[in-house]
């Protein structure tokens, strides 16, 4: 079994997202949160802004973060 030690890291959470992201392009939704939400959490992350329906974007963009943390600003 795998234990995540600290789910708050934006490394984590930036998997996570991906995850969600790509569901939430084919149309599956969240109860609990809206495609607003998930966005601004991939806007904290990525420093980068999206509109409704840009679900895709922040996917690749999430996907360049995490192999270039680097090539953003913090």
């Amino acid at each position: 079994m795998t234990m995540i030690e600290n789910p708050g890291r934006p490394e984590i959470q930036a998997i996570f997202l991906i995850s969600h992201l790509k569901l939430m392009n084919l149309g599956m939704k969240n109860s609990r949160l809206s495609g607003t939400q998930m966005l601004k959490k991939a806007s904290a992350i990525t420093g980068q802004s999206y509109k409704r329906g840009q679900y895709l974007q922040a996917v690749c963009d999430l996907r360049l973060w995490k192999d270039n943390p680097n090539l953003f600003p913090a």
